[in-house]
């Protein structure tokens, strides 16, 4: 029989590439697309079974190719996403713009499925640009595309994330950390592996739910996770808390840096809660009640900003 092809955008970041292994060693066939084959080529072909796996260099706006590339898929997931706005990459162009255009050609090829990652606890952040574009993004997934499937996860966490490894690089630095709105914003962090196991089955079987919620299973506030990093680390640390006004002239100078610790929408969109709005399911209501905890999971890579490194690992 043969294999059903999965064309995945965005398929070399945490999610992409663990979600290449999950669905070759179910026997399903990989068109993982990347900006640049030189520099990402070599991580993705580690993923991945012999033959399952092909990897394509293409400019996410190259309308024709990406339309031949479609033509070609029976399932399509789009993972991708930014966090901070630099030249051409804005949230407008890379939120809202790709995703309407690829349902559109997901929708004139008759695709089977298509999978859309999306993001938590958006719906009332509408001073935020981030969360905005994601919004609009979804209308326009929805609207093009009448089968397709949102997946609204909260904050994604692995070894290769940009999130539990950033907090425990600059708690390893730092003497004192900032808290923005004293630290009360809640996430209910899910890992990588959760989230990649969802998009397979959703891939292998129907669900009639068109927006999921993905949800892990701890409710922390953000002084609760950072709490949580310095116990696996180790290491002790004073909480300041960070006047608005002194914050958004921090983000201001960050924004000019080619990777910003944190930016003046992020600071807004700090404010809300990360957690499920109740307007949709969670996955925990559709049978994916995830059990990964955050703790023992980040305990696993957690050594490598411990005072002695790789010996601090247990035996």
């Amino acid at each position: 029989m043969k294999p059903k092809n999965c064309l995945i955008f965005g398929a070399s970041g945490q999610i992409g590439r663990n979600l290449i292994r999950g669905l070759t060693q179910k026997n399903l066939k990989v068109t993982a697309v990347t900006r640049n084959l030189h520099q990402k080529g070599y991580i993705l072909k580690t993923q991945a079974n012999p033959g399952y796996l092909d990897i394509v260099e293409t400019n996410i706006f190259d309308f024709n190719k990406i339309d031949k590339l479609i033509k070609k898929a029976d399932v399509c997931v789009n993972l991708v996403g930014i966090l901070f706005e630099k030249g051409a990459n804005t949230f407008t162009n890379i939120h809202e713009k790709f995703p309407s255009m690829i349902s559109r050609l997901c929708q004139k090829h008759k695709l089977d499925k298509f999978i859309h990652l999306s993001a938590l606890g958006i719906e009332n952040a509408k001073d935020s640009k981030y969360a905005m574009s994601k919004l609009n993004g979804e209308m326009a997934v929805q609207k093009n595309f009448k089968e397709s499937i949102i997946l609204k996860p909260s904050i994604i966490y692995s070894v290769d994330d940009n999130f539990t490894t950033m907090i425990m690089g600059l708690l390893n630095m730092l003497p004192i950390f900032p808290l923005y709105y004293r630290g009360k914003t809640k996430f209910m962090p899910l890992h990588c592996i959760d989230i990649c196991n969802l998009i397979i089955d959703l891939i292998e079987k129907d669900n009639p739910n068109k927006i999921i919620e993905c949800i892990g299973p701890d409710e922390l506030t953000f002084k609760q996770i950072i709490e949580k990093l310095l116990k696996l680390i180790e290491k002790k640390r004073f909480f300041v808390p960070m006047p608005l006004f002194l914050a958004n002239i921090m983000a201001t100078f960050f924004q000019i840096l080619p990777n910003p610790l944190i930016t003046r929408d992020q600071i807004k969109l700090l404010f809300y809660h990360n957690i499920p709005s109740g307007k949709y399911k969670t996955n925990i209501d559709i049978g994916k009640n995830f059990n990964r905890n955050f703790d023992k999971e980040v305990e696993k890579y957690c050594y490598m900003w411990k005072e002695t490194g790789e010996y601090a690992k247990k035996k």
